[in-house]
């Protein structure tokens, strides 16, 4: 069968290979990969940034954003042929932790853990894989592949039910929210307030093309520049850029006793350097939480369907602002300037 891999740490290695059907081993469940969506880890791991092959290989199949239909499953397995499924990218490590025992992989503590298309396990851009139950999540037939955005909205669901969670801690309910940073991320977070029921703000740097329509369609606010112009003191903030003045001017804006949650991450160094004393006095006497966030546990996998399953299908199609056939592979890693989720056809489409 055909994959898209690359030789992880080489610079644009990225090439179709002919790989062996997934043998029985790798999982009860066979599954035909239908729709993989590509995302900045991929693009990193194709310019040689990070990326870790099996053991024993030397080449790593991508995707680690999936969407797949079952072809076939042993009926204790719970899963049936032709049920649209979506594969968890986070495995426990061989001798788990005290989280990963409690199926936090996403939380593991000694790093021992393997992710598919990233680190030491295959990914999903492949025609067939096969899946244990345990890391095959349901997905709605009635998302048919729109179901792709289910791995992104889980890294959404978990920063927001995380971030909830710390704000329970007065009785004052959140009303405002910010979202800096207006990508898949950023725009499923917004999707994810406007459902909490927050009015949200969204801040990014451009001022035309789709995101400024897809933020107003939620009936949410967008501004092209800092958070800082806007006159806002959001309770809750989902930083989504990992650019860390961007990180800075979220943090002045949020209101004494905000929750902000971190999940973007920036490879470009920072010239500017931080008073962390200043910082930590600014956390301490405002009562704010600053944490970070990655990677899902099943439970948000869960709830990301929920939040998608609640979401105008219209609104999620206009996410995906390109969809390309695996043959022509190349152009699902251009940079275009429209682009929000790109996403590559392993198949002609998801059955009904």
């Amino acid at each position: 069968m055909k994959a898209l891999a690359v030789r992880p740490g080489i610079p644009n290695s990225a090439q179709m290979i002919d790989l062996d059907a997934p043998d029985k081993s790798e999982g009860r469940i066979l599954v035909r990969s239908c729709v993989v969506g590509i995302c900045g880890t991929d693009l990193e791991i194709i310019e040689g940034g990070y990326g870790e092959a099996p053991p024993g290989e030397d080449r790593l199949v991508l995707g680690h954003e999936s969407l797949g239909e079952v072809v076939e499953a042993p009926g204790v397995t719970g899963f049936a042929p032709g049920q649209l499924l979506v594969g968890i990218v986070r495995r426990p490590d061989p001798e788990p932790c005290d989280h990963c025992a409690l199926g936090e992989w996403d939380m593991c503590r000694n790093g021992l853990y393997s992710e598919c298309g990233i680190k030491q396990r295959h990914g999903y851009a492949r025609e067939f894989y096969r899946l244990e139950p345990e890391f095959a999540v349901p997905v709605k037939q009635s998302l048919r592949d729109l179901g792709v955005l289910l791995e992104p909205a889980s890294v959404v669901a978990k920063a927001c039910s995380l971030a909830l969670h710390f704000l329970k801690r007065t009785g004052v309910p959140a009303q405002t929210a910010l979202i800096t940073g207006a990508g898949p991320i950023g725009l499923l977070a917004a999707l994810a307030s406007r459902q909490y029921g927050l009015e949200t703000y969204v801040v990014d740097i451009v001022d035309s093309g789709p995101k400024p329509d897809l933020v107003r369609d939620l009936g949410a606010h967008y501004h092209a520049g800092p958070a800082t112009d806007l006159s806002i003191s959001p309770e809750l903030v989902i930083e989504c850029t990992g650019i860390g003045a961007v990180v800075r001017q979220a943090g002045s804006v949020a209101a004494p006793g905000a929750v902000v949650a971190l999940t973007g991450i920036s490879a470009t160094p920072s010239a500017q350097e931080v008073d962390l004393n200043l910082a930590n006095r600014n956390l301490v006497l405002t009562n704010k939480v600053l944490f970070g966030s990655v990677n899902a546990a099943r439970a948000h996998y869960e709830l990301a369907e929920r939040v998608l399953s609640r979401a105008d299908p219209g609104w999620l199609a206009r996410l995906i602002s390109r969809r390309v056939p695996l043959e022509s592979w190349p152009e699902a890693l251009e940079r275009r300037p429209d682009d929000v989720k790109v996403v590559l056809e392993i198949e002609d489409g998801v059955s009904a």
